[in-house]
């Protein structure tokens, strides 16, 4: 990734606010510049994820099928080794590609691989628990999905109400038990995410709608032109980078254990060189729509992709 962008970020106790039990994607609007002190990142001496993973996604409630492409190009787009790689830069397999930085600190003496692929989808269109759902049904529907070598994503729909979404979280990660395996049981990771296009896409989606508060700016174009979906793409990414380096709370973070720093969380509203608060940073703009991005994906698909923190620089950096 090629350039360091603005180091405004969130104040810590605004963070605090945020972080519940597991590793949640930061709320999008809510930026301040009262905290611009490098972040000191730790190796707490944990496993990350290694080897070659599945992402499963498990869809609860009603998308439509351009809506489900826009996240499975994604996660194709994460491997430059994908059927139908982007050649145009940069590229979601670019952005990916930085946290190879965080598995040769963690591994300085041997060398260690992470491949992810898309894996299975499963669909659940009947809300088979309900509309309204704690974190204890976000880990069962969890496990629907494989449980070796996988991170299942749980991806509700706009009007499903998951408690904390908006007030604190626009999605989660964290790690769970697995069923007995082989006459032992293991743990796996799980994501969350909701879509928060009717619920709270100032908080969600931002930049792509206004923010509730904090500095005002006009929203930009979606890349996708679905707000929602292209706001989950950014929570997405994020909790995907927070996995793989922190899957289990031991890996890489800042702060305290329950409310951690890590990835890309410790570059909250950072997308492009000269980000501030209540403005996203220098994208690259389409042409033909007027959108906004900074990853070119798979099958023509461009995304808005958060910062990355550098552990080695105490910077985040951006693609463009």
């Amino acid at each position: 990734m090629a350039s360091s962008a603005s180091k405004h970020l969130f104040s810590f106790v605004l963070l605090l606010s945020l972080f519940h039990f597991s590793s949640p994607a930061r709320s999008l609007a809510e930026i301040s510049d009262e905290s611009q002190q490098p972040i000191l990142f730790q190796y707490h001496n944990g496993p990350l994820l290694t080897g070659k993973i599945s992402i499963n996604l498990i869809w609860y409630g009603k998308f439509k099928p351009s809506q489900r492409a826009i996240v499975s190009d994604f996660i194709t787009s994460l491997s430059s080794s994908s059927p139908s790689p982007s050649k145009n830069q940069p590229s979601v397999a670019t952005w990916w590609k930085f946290i190879e930085k965080y598995y040769h600190l963690a591994n300085a003496k041997r060398t260690s691989s992470l491949s992810l692929s898309l894996g299975t989808q499963i669909l659940d269109e009947s809300y088979s628990m309900g509309k309204s759902l704690s974190q204890i049904h976000i880990k069962k529907l969890a496990a629907k999905g494989s449980q070796i070598n996988s991170i299942n994503v749980v991806l509700t729909s706009s009007d499903v109400l998951i408690d904390g979404f908006c007030s604190s979280k626009c999605g989660s990660h964290g790690y769970s038990t697995s069923s007995f395996i082989r006459g032992k049981s293991s743990k796996f990771a799980y994501i969350w995410l909701g879509n928060s296009e009717t619920q709270c896409p100032g908080q969600c989606a931002w930049p792509f709608h206004q923010p509730i508060y904090g500095p005002q700016s006009p929203p930009l174009v979606a890349p996708n032109n679905d707000v929602g979906l292209d706001g989950m793409i950014i929570n997405l990414a994020s909790l995907l980078a927070g996995t793989v380096t922190n899957p289990f709370g031991n890996g890489f973070y800042q702060g305290p254990k329950e409310a951690p720093l890590e990835a890309a969380s410790a570059c909250p509203g950072v997308y492009g060189k000269g980000a501030y608060p209540g403005y996203a940073g220098d994208l690259l703009v389409d042409a033909t729509t007027g959108a906004s991005y900074n990853a070119n994906g798979s099958n023509g698909k461009k995304y808005l992709l958060p910062a990355l923190f550098d552990p080695s620089t105490s910077t985040c950096s951006t693609l463009v």
